[in-house]
C-alpha cells in the first residue's frame, strides 16, 4: 500500500509541473487537463506493476474481456477528442467551405465590387461620425457609442445602416480565428497580438487593410520581439478575397473604445 501512495504523489507532482509548465506557455486549459491526465495514467500504470497476476482465463472469458477493454477504450477517445475546442470536423468543414466559396464564385465580380464600394463607404461613414461625436460631446461621447450607450446611433444610424457589412467582417473575425492572438471586446487573445477595441483612432480601414495583408507594414508599440519573430503570419493576401480584407478591415476600424489600452501601431514600410 505505501508503495502505489508513493507512486500517486510522484504522479500528482509530475502532473502539477507539467500544468505549470503549460499555463506559463499559454496552453488552452483543456490541453492543461490533458497533461495532467497523461501523467495521472503514467502513475496507474506503475501501480498496476504491484497488483497481483490475474487469474487464467478461458479463451471465450478471455476474448469477451480483451472485447469490453477495447470498447471502452474507444468511448473514452472519442469523448475527449469531442472536448476539444476548434477541432470539429463539422465545424472545420464549415469554415472550409466558407473559404473557397469566394474562389468559386470569383465570376460574381459585380457583387464583389459593390460589397468593397459599401466597406469603404463604411470607412468615411465612421470618420464622419467620430468628428461629429468629438463635436458633440468629444471622448466620452464616443465611449457611450461604443457601448451602445445614450451616445450610439439610431438605427437610422450611418453606422447601422451599413449592418451587412460590419456582420460580414465579424464573420471574417471568425473565419480567419484572429481571436487566436487579439483580443477584442474582451474575448479572444493569447498575448501574441494587442487588444484591438481601439485599433480605429489609430488607423483607417485601408491600413489596417494593409495591415493584414503585409503584417510588417505596421507594428504595435510594446511587441517589437513579436513583431521580429513575424507571430503574425503572412498567409492572409493569398487565403483572403480582396473583398473579405475589405469588410474584416472597416469592421475594425470601427471600434474606438478610448478605455481600452490598444497599443500605438507604428508605421514600419
Amino acid at each position: 500500500m505505501g508503495n502505489v501512495i508513493k507512486k500517486l504523489v510522484i504522479g500528482l507532482v509530475v502532473g502539477g509541473a507539467f500544468v505549470g509548465i503549460t499555463r506559463t506557455l499559454e496552453f488552452p486549459t483543456v490541453f492543461q487537463m490533458m497533461f495532467f491526465a497523461y501523467a495521472m495514467l503514467g502513475s496507474v500504470v506503475f501501480m498496476m506493476l504491484d497488483a497481483p497476476s490475474l487469474k487464467p482465463m478461458s479463451g471465450g472469458k478471455s476474448v469477451i474481456v480483451l472485447v469490453a477493454f477495447y470498447i471502452v477504450l474507444c468511448v473514452v477517445y472519442i469523448a475527449g477528442a469531442s472536448m476539444w475546442p476548434q477541432y470539429d470536423p463539422e465545424d472545420e468543414k464549415g469554415k472550409i467551405d466558407k473559404i473557397l466559396k469566394p474562389k468559386r464564385a470569383a465570376t460574381e465580380q459585380g457583387k464583389a465590387d459593390e460589397l468593397i464600394a459599401r466597406a469603404k463607404a463604411l470607412d468615411e461613414q465612421v470618420k464622419a461620425l467620430s468628428v461629429r461625436l468629438k463635436a458633440l460631446g468629444g471622448d466620452q461621447a464616443m465611449q457611450d457609442q461604443s457601448a451602445g450607450g445614450p451616445g450610439a446611433p439610431s438605427a437610422a444610424g450611418s453606422v447601422v445602416a451599413t449592418g451587412d457589412v460590419a456582420k460580414l467582417g465579424e464573420e471574417q473575425w471568425q473565419l480567419q480565428e484572429c481571436y487566436n492572438c487579439h483580443k477584442l471586446k474582451g474575448e479572444g487573445g493569447k498575448k501574441r497580438g494587442p487588444e484591438l477595441d481601439n485599433i480605429g483612432t489609430y488607423l483607417t480601414a485601408e491600413e489596417i487593410g494593409q495591415k493584414i495583408l503585409d503584417p510588417k507594414s505596421w507594428m504595435a508599440d510594446g511587441f517589437e520581439k513579436e513583431y521580429e519573430k513575424g507571430k503574425m503570419p503572412d498567409k492572409y493576401k493569398d487565403l483572403m478575397e480582396q473583398k473579405d480584407v475589405q469588410v474584416l478591415a472597416a469592421w475594425l476600424s470601427s471600434f474606438k473604445n478610448t478605455s481600452i489600452n490598444t497599443p500605438k501601431p507604428i508605421k514600419k514600410k
